[in-house]
């Protein structure tokens, strides 16, 4: 199944252009969505979900045209959604919950509700804790039933926005494993600002840049766009600042001065060249279009 569309626009009142002519085409497996915020992820989730529609363009997920009522109402036996914040019903225990959901999806037999609920709650690990109230899960383990909700009815196409943004370190390692799994046999878009994410799950990424399509190819593609641009440089003293015209990756700061990991075409003396990371080729990708400092527009030019 896939997800297509064709220069999708969505323009606000008042004339902010959230999406401009927007063509995107993912098939089957795990695409990471990644932007800044105001880059326009948010709306191409809402118009791909049937909750928002597109001031023009075509849009089209598992085979339905969402410009038409039947394909909208199509849409919900295909689809799985994970919103960002998903509101739960803290009284009810997980079983029930899942259950509950099977309802509105319209999974209308009880014994293949039970079944798929039940198949649902071992997929993300929950069989303990499956007749507990959710008023008393971690947001780890909330997370893990939103995932099952979104996985009820069997879904050809999974959307995902932002699923482990506030989970601790160990919660979102056990999230990541569960979300490498889920792309075999559907399609799966992942939305996330955390780039480990992506790297960790996607073998495909698509990045949005100010309601333009920037980039859809292989992760690592992504990352090449840092080839040869990427160094570690070191500054004396512990009031180093980063040198000029580069684009700061990251930084670690010491008593014996500061390291700074960079993207720029014109590295700085004493600069060391190293492999690039997906964080790298981001910020390569960024700067090349303008969208990061202009003195770092001179990459891939």
């Amino acid at each position: 199944m896939t997800i297509t569309t064709e220069r999708l626009t969505k323009v606000y009142s008042g004339g902010r252009r959230a999406l401009d002519g927007v063509d995107l085409d993912i098939g089957g497996g795990t695409v990471g969505l990644l932007g800044a915020n105001g880059a326009g992820k948010t709306t191409l989730l809402r118009i791909l979900t049937g909750v928002l529609r597109p001031t023009s363009g075509r849009v089209v997920v598992a085979g339905h045209d969402l410009s038409t009522g039947a394909g909208l109402t199509a849409l919900k036996h295909t689809l799985g959604y994970l919103p960002q914040e998903l509101s739960l019903y803290p009284d009810l225990t997980a079983r029930e919950f899942l259950d509950y959901i099977g309802v509105l999806k319209c999974i209308d037999d009880r014994r293949e509700r039970r079944r798929q609920v039940d198949e649902r709650i071992a997929e993300v690990g929950l069989q303990e804790r499956a007749d507990e109230r959710l008023a008393g899960f971690s947001g780890g383990m909330k997370r893990r039933v939103g995932i099952a909700q979104a996985l009820m009815g069997d879904p050809s196409v999974l959307i995902v926005d932002e699923p482990t943004t506030g989970l601790d370190p160990h919660e979102r390692m056990r999230f990541r494993t569960l979300l490498a799994g889920l792309g075999r046999g559907r399609t799966v878009l992942l939305s996330t600002h955390i780039l480990d994410d992506v790297a960790q799950t996607c073998p495909e990424v698509a990045v949005l840049a100010a309601g333009r399509l920037l980039f859809h190819d292989a992760t690592t593609a992504l990352v090449n766009q840092a080839a040869g641009y990427t160094y570690l440089w070191k500054a004396a003293g512990p009031a180093g600042g980063p040198p000029p015209g580069a684009e700061v990756v990251s930084a670690v700061t010491t008593a014996e001065g500061s390291e700074y990991r960079i993207v720029t075409a014109v590295p700085p003396a004493g600069a060391r060249p190293i492999a690039p990371s997906l964080e790298d080729g981001y910020a390569a990708l960024l700067a090349a279009d303008g969208a990061a400092r202009p003195s770092t527009t001179a990459l891939h030019q």
